[in-house]
């Protein structure tokens, strides 16, 4: 006799669980997408885990932009993770596992490292499919425009803009989804996710710049061809860690006929559209504490002669640190041969690394 039970693909599993994710960025689940998965029929979008119902209809209606969303997912994670390495705080918790029903608290509970985690998600779409449009990975999309101003004697316009006004809109529309959605929250998580998000793509508008190739007799640049791009991801991200260094905390309350985001510990006065929010503080992340969403410094590296916060001192919070020595192998004695290639030996070095107790 045959059992009417039956086991779900593991892609529509994990869409199932990760469904239940109570967060604005569990697209970036995306992220877990195997990169042999082809996305070119809509009946491939039940199979993406993290999606709203809107952003799986976007997906369907979509579907060539879908690579790039998920492109887009695994850059956030990989930014976040680089630019706070030297940190207590590294962005680890946005890894979250495949079978996760959820994030750790510290992205959800509205603290100053989930504002950073919705500013660099909300840049980092819009740049992605911003640059995609550029390189003719998106057929939907070409070049952006070219600017009114007048350029200087010596400079003209040309090249291929990045289409940040393509990037902001589709990028806007897929990861604001969940945040405008019914029921998704409590209204203040919801307007601190929405306005953080808002940060992430102002920064990312700041970050439009005047790039220029030279033309001219044997490297003179008599002329310059110039168009808009966009900054690397890192420099944003920077960008976007100092707004979260300075972030103000803010609390819910009653203003005039409605409730809205105020700062806490300053004079009233409405929000700055720069300006990174949080409603809960964090812990110092020193010891691990899954209610707070901490996992602690023990064993974490630290830089014995930095002063800054990837220091030992700082990094292990006092606790002290132990020595071990790493042995790394290198290229040495390079010699160049005529022509044209180049042999080296290998050479072992001893360096002494630490690690927190």
């Amino acid at each position: 006799m045959r059992s009417s039970s039956h086991i779900l693909p593991l892609g529509v599993l994990t869409a199932l669980l990760l469904s239940q994710v109570c967060s604005g960025i569990k697209w970036l689940a995306l992220s877990h997408t195997p990169a042999s998965r082809p996305v070119n029929q809509t009946q491939h979008c039940k199979l993406l885990p993290g999606m709203v119902s809107s952003q799986a209809q976007l997906c369907r209606s979509n579907l060539e932009l879908m690579q790039t969303i998920i492109q887009a997912a695994r850059e956030v994670k990989k930014t976040c993770q680089k630019t706070f390495a030297d940190m207590r705080w590294n962005c680890s918790s946005i890894e979250i596992p495949v079978n996760a029903t959820k994030y750790r608290p510290d992205l959800e509970r509205g603290t100053r490292e989930a504002a950073f985690v919705y500013a660099l998600s909300a840049a980092t779409i819009s740049h992605t499919i911003a640059q995609a449009c550029t390189s003719g990975d998106l057929r939907t999309c070409t070049c952006g425009p070219i600017p009114a101003e007048i350029p200087e004697p010596g400079y003209r316009w040309g090249g291929c803009a990045d289409n940040l006004n393509y990037g902001l809109f589709m990028g806007s529309k897929f990861s604001d989804a969940p945040m405008k959605m019914k029921r998704s929250g409590s209204s203040a998580n919801k307007l601190m996710q929405l306005h953080n998000s808002e940060v992430g793509r102002q920064a990312l508008r700041e970050a439009l710049v005047m790039k220029c190739k030279c033309h001219g007799v044997s490297g003179s640049c008599s002329i310059r061809t110039c168009w808009k791009g966009l900054q690397d991801l890192r420099e944003i991200a920077m960008d976007l860690k100092s707004k979260y260094l300075s972030a103000t905390k803010v609390v819910y309350r009653t203003m005039g006929t409605r409730k809205q985001l105020v700062p806490k510990d300053i004079d009233v006065r409405p929000l700055r559209e720069n300006e990174m929010i949080y409603l809960h503080s964090s812990p110092d992340f020193c010891s691990k504490n899954e209610k707070l969403g901490s996992v602690g410094t023990q064993d974490r590296q630290c830089n014995k002669t930095s002063v800054g916060s990837d220091s030992c001192d700082l990094m292990c919070c006092g606790r002290g640190y132990n020595p071990y020595t790493e042995t790394l192998v290198e290229r040495c004695h390079c010699k160049y041969h005529w022509c044209c290639y180049v042999t080296c030996k290998k050479c072992e070095r001893n360096v002494e690394r630490y690690v927190c107790k």
